[in-house]
């Protein structure tokens, strides 16, 4: 038997009764035996592993058993799945090993767990992003399993001062990009705070350390205010003899700095800094009243800011967070928080929705957090996303606010807070999505892309012959929205491919040409198509016609008779030719990203790039920006766990490459004026007019010009030309 090979050392054995002892359930004698098996059988299988820090590698699954249990107060097979959570993956134990020793239930879990750590090296995937993925599909299995990787990522960035710096930039990026959001979506918002403090600490050490000095230096100021606030609030309450505790809590580091970027405040702007709490016992019937109670006693004696106030009690996240939340003007004019729960409100705020309903009390009723992982299924099956796009999407959704809207027969729903009426019909069922044809909001009629607002009433009108089209991803913004208008696209053009190919075929075979891939190519050329399957759509559905077919056969016979000639030159010639264009050619800048910037870079030493690679930039963490190969050795691992740091790049001709600007010009609105305008453009050498607007009013003219040029150079020329321009008064760059 697994368990009987050994004893555990006095101190492994300490470490376990501290586990047990501060469980956050009540376990009986049989299940502390089943933790001290498992842990026996973790103890054996890792023995002689050690950590980074060159402790036994067993303190880590014992950490992250501590945090199942203490923090997030999961049941007994949850922390023994925590103790086994690496065995499988790390020693000769397998699942049947497990099963056998202490039970199906348990090896599951760990099975779950140990699936999310194995992942193909695709180089078509993210791995952070195929993680994300797998995780959420796991999380609909036993929602356990992911609280368990939410724990043992935490674990990892407590001890992350062992790592190198390299390392320690992947978990910490990692951490803010999967494990946060995720921890906040299933409730666990102090391992949510824990994990974004611990990654802004990694990853910006200087900004992370400004902030909590000045939080320390306003610490003792902060608590005397507090504590002055908190004799008002206990005087009111006891004055109507309810029965209540109050804690304080003070925002997160990570949240401070993120408030004062997007905002652009100091930290002294950040008044929301700490909150105080209010819990009062209840019975489940009474909660709704008893909060309303506490919130009348509050506004009596503070004036309550309306546009800072929520009501989590009669519209609960759906991650099951419940409170009322509002924000009074304090002594000294200053701004506080109060956050009112029931003790049952404040369980799930501490401990997560899932653990307090699913593993506490057994409850089978499905809940908010059930509705959820039904919905999140639903968007995963079959999802055509790369997995990039999805992770960001459903980052996205993770963090948005939530509104609530009605249907025709007055039942709620809740959905992400700038919803579209076309969100809501997928919302409702996706064979209602895929065929609505129009929507009524408070019974008016209202186009697809009609934002909805709480308390919305919402009506959606399908018809059989609808189908979605591309331009509705232009104003959905719900993953599930996405997800299935993109499905759909993709069968449809997959059908009209399919037919443009024999429509095609035929064709060619009126001109006596065979479609094969050496003509699919050729087409895909001469009508500058990137893939052969859009090729057959656009013949399928029209956009290469008759006419253009035939302009095709004629340019490729010709192109035909061509070659035959050209093959009878001297090969001499050929070589020549050849030489000159590739010397006619001059790779000496350096451009990144969409907008075409040009950027500070050094060249990376792993792979050596020279002018004319095909290179991308990696933004690197103490040496800006690196420029590597595609074909780089370090090219598939930067690429698929730091995608979100990786730019595009490309050498160009910085004398023949072609730049887009602006110039705005104002004058005396005479006639020809613009004509002399367009003139003294077209015969500036490499220059390109794109868009042209002009207004004029009384008798002045404001105009803007769209250009294509290849250097600030010839920019400057063309500018001095037009101010010599009669009747223009002033021209300037945009």
């Amino acid at each position: 038997m697994l368990v009987e090979d050994k004893i555990l050392p006095k101190e492994i054995n300490n470490l376990y009764e501290d586990l047990v002892k501060g469980s956050y359930q009540i376990l009986n004698e049989e299940e502390k035996k089943i933790i001290k098996d498992s842990l026996i059988i973790a103890y054996n299988a890792h023995e002689g592993q050690l950590r980074k820090s060159g402790e036994l590698y067993i303190y880590h699954p014992l950490g992250v058993a501590k945090i199942v249990a203490h923090d997030i107060g999961l049941d007994c097979d949850s922390i023994a799945a925590a103790l086994l959570h690496d065995v499988v993956e790390d020693t000769k134990l397998t699942i049947k090993d497990i099963n056998k020793a202490v039970g199906e239930n348990i090896g599951k879990i760990v099975d779950g767990l140990t699936k999310i750590s194995i992942l193909r090296k695709n180089k078509d995937y993210s791995v952070q992003a195929e993680n994300y993925r797998r995780m959420l599909l796991t999380l609909h299995n036993d929602i356990r399993v992911i609280l368990i990787k939410i724990a043992d990522r935490l674990h990892n960035m407590r001890t992350i001062e062992y790592l190198d710096e390299i390392k320690k930039e992947k978990i910490a990026s990692e951490s803010l990009y999967i494990y946060a959001p995720l921890a906040h979506r299933v409730g666990l918002f102090n391992l949510k705070n824990e994990l974004e403090d611990l990654s802004l600490k990694t990853i910006e050490p200087k900004t992370y350390k400004s902030i909590k000095n000045k939080f320390v230096k306003s610490q003792e100021n902060q608590e005397k205010y507090i504590e002055s606030f908190k004799k008002l609030i206990i005087e009111n309450l006891d004055n109507k003899k309810i029965k209540y505790s109050i804690k304080s809590r003070n925002k997160s580091i990570f949240s401070i700095n993120k408030k004062m970027q997007t905002k652009n405040i100091s930290f002294n702007e950040v008044y929301d800094r700490f909150a105080i709490r209010i819990i009062y016992p209840s019975s489940k019937e009474d909660e709704k009243f008893m909060a309303w109670k506490i919130y009348s006693i509050i506004s009596d004696h503070f004036i309550p800011n309306p546009a800072r106030f929520k009501d989590w009690i009669t519209y609960p996240k759906v991650n099951g967070y419940e409170a009322l939340h509002l924000t009074v003007i304090g002594p000294e004019n200053r701004w506080v928080e109060i956050q009112i729960r029931s003790e049952r409100m404040d369980e799930i705020a501490e401990k997560g929705y899932a653990a307090h309903y699913n593993y506490k009390h057994g409850e089978t009723k499905q809940r908010e957090v059930d509705i959820w992982l039904n919905k999140l299924q639903d968007v995963l099956i079959d999802d055509p996303q790369h997995a990039i796009d999805f992770v960001e999407d459903f980052k996205l959704n993770f963090y948005s606010e939530e509104i609530f809207v009605f249907t025709p027969k007055g039942d709620l729903k809740s959905i992400k807070s700038g919803s579209t009426a076309l969100d809501f019909a997928f919302n409702v069922h996706t064979d209602i999505g895929t065929k609505t044809r129009g929507a009524r909001v408070n019974g008016k009629l209202v186009p697809l892309s009609h934002v909805l607002e709480s308390g919305d009433q919402v009506e959606i009108m399908t018809s059989k012959n609808i189908n979605p089209s591309v331009n509705w991803l232009d104003f959905v913004v719900t993953s599930k929205a996405k997800s299935k208008i993109k499905s759909s696209l993709n069968i449809e053009k997959k059908r009209i491919s399919i037919e443009g190919k024999q429509i095609l075929r035929r064709k060619l075979k009126h001109f006596k040409i065979k479609l094969d891939d050496k003509i699919s190519i050729s087409m895909m050329k001469f009508f500058k198509i990137n893939a052969s399957n859009d090729l057959f759509f656009s013949v399928g559905n029209g956009t290469i016609d008759n006419k253009k077919i035939k302009q095709f056969v004629t340019d490729y016979n010709r192109s035909f008779i061509g070659f035959i000639k050209r093959r009878i030159g001297s090969n001499k010639k050929k070589v020549d030719k050849i030489n000159k264009s590739d010397h006619s050619i001059k790779f000496d800048k350096l451009i990144f990203g969409k907008d075409q910037e040009s950027l500070k870079y050094s060249m990376a030493s792993c792979c050596d790039p020279i002018p004319g690679d095909s290179v991308f930039g990696f933004v690197s963490v103490n040496d800006g920006i690196k420029v590597h190969k595609k074909d780089c050795p370090n090219s598939i691992s930067l690429r698929s766990n730091y995608d979100y740091r990786v730019i595009s790049a490309k050498w160009i001709d910085s004398q023949s490459h072609k730049f887009n600007t602006k110039i705005n010009f104002t004058g005396i609105d005479d006639l020809g004026i613009i004509s002399q305008i367009t003139s003294t453009i077209s015969e500036s050498m490499k220059v390109n007019i794109n868009k042209i607007s002009v207004e004029s009013n009384d008798g002045t003219f404001i105009g803007t010009i769209s250009l294509e040029v290849s250097n600030t150079v010839i920019l400057n020329k063309l500018l001095k030309s037009l101010k010599k321009i009669k009747g223009i008064e002033k021209v300037t760059r945009n």
